[in-house]
């Protein structure tokens, strides 16, 4: 079984991409447009995501810039978890993603290990975990 996630986006998809890209040292793939999609989209809006995938080690999930008449709620009904082997990478990882976003649980120490949670400037949110 393989679970994964997909995430909307109110037109900046191929940003937000680039920017967990960087990140993760990942790759967009199956790049798809709405250009030549027979989906009633605005003109302008044609340009925009309709699928990509983005990949890495221990990276995959996909994501798309949905149609203008389609609601987005700011990310509230996902989080993005990641597990790191270092507190160091950990606590990079979280400063990068919360920057221009939101600190909901600054990252720090647990019973459990070192884990933080934040949403990023796209309105995702994101669990950083280190069990160490």
């Amino acid at each position: 079984m393989n679970v994964q996630a997909y995430l909307a986006f109110n037109g900046n998809c191929q940003e937000a991409l680039s920017f967990y890209g960087d990140i993760f040292n990942a790759e967009i793939k199956n790049r798809q447009t709405y250009e030549d999609k027979k989906i009633d989209v605005p003109g302008n809006y044609r340009g925009k995501l309709q699928h990509a995938e983005l990949k890495g080690k221990g990276v995959h999930f996909m994501a798309y810039d949905a149609a203008p008449d389609t609601p987005i709620n700011s990310g509230s009904q996902i989080h993005m978890s990641v597990d790191l082997d270092t507190v160091d990478e950990a606590e990079k990882v979280f400063k990068e993603l919360s920057k221009g976003g939101q600190v909901h649980h600054e990252f720090g120490e647990r019973e459990w290990g070192h884990f933080g949670r934040c949403s990023d400037q796209y309105g995702i949110g994101w669990m950083v975990n280190c069990d160490k």
